[in-house]
């Protein structure tokens, strides 16, 4: 069971004390931004900005494209599930409270999720040619990558790693935060942004697609 011991999880109790206090701000269409997307994609608005901001810092050539932004509750309710019964199935012994935080190195717990706010995306780098090699893909589990998922992983190329620093520097300098063991997911005005910043309530709670807060 490999946990990064100096990470900081979504299921810890420094992030899940955070308060999100609600700030209001709709969500747009990232296509609306000019960011590469599979399909459509929402974020919160100050979310697609700085992913619109990042886009511009990276050498000519190389995009960011987004696989997935706001996320229904329902979805991050069974993504979650599917992985715990997972985790359960590898680990028969294994104790509730293990298997929740366990779990949360890959999955956000309902009640803290980044996605569902519209304040998280997964997203990569894309060049001329398709994808750039940064490691693993998206959504790999700690256990199929052998923990390669983890940003600063070192069963890397180095070419992957490359990839990896340049993504960090370009989404960084735009105000977004990195949740190291997913290097694909970045997150502004979430609960582990507010961790992560100083700040001391999160921007954003739950909301649909349609901008109704839930």
């Amino acid at each position: 069971m490999t946990v990064l011991h100096s990470t900081v999880l979504l299921s810890d109790d420094r992030i899940t004390s955070i308060p999100a206090i609600e700030s209001g701000e709709p969500l747009v269409d990232l296509f609306t931004r000019d960011v590469l997307t599979t399909g459509r994609q929402f974020a919160r608005e100050s979310v697609a900005d700085r992913l619109a901001v990042a886009d511009t810092f990276l050498p000519v050539g190389i995009r960011l494209h987004v696989v997935e932004g706001l996320r229904p509750i329902e979805s991050q309710q069974a993504i979650w599930d599917a992985y715990r019964a997972e985790l359960e199935r590898l680990h028969p012994s294994i104790s509730d409270d293990d298997a929740h935080v366990l779990a949360s190195r890959f999955v956000s717990p309902i009640e803290v999720a980044p996605h569902v706010a519209g304040a998280a995306v997964d997203l990569t780098l894309i060049g001329a040619h398709g994808p750039l090699d940064l490691g693993t893909p998206i959504d790999a589990t700690p256990e199929q990558s052998s923990g390669a998922c983890f940003f600063a992983a070192t069963n890397l190329s180095r070419e992957a790693r490359t990839n990896r620093s340049l993504l960090a520097d370009v989404l960084s300098a735009a105000g977004l935060v990195n949740y190291p063991t997913e290097w694909w997911h970045w997150s502004y005005g979430d609960r582990y942004w507010a961790f992560l910043e100083n700040h001391p309530t999160a921007l954003y709670g739950p909301v649909d697609v349609f901008g109704v807060v839930r």
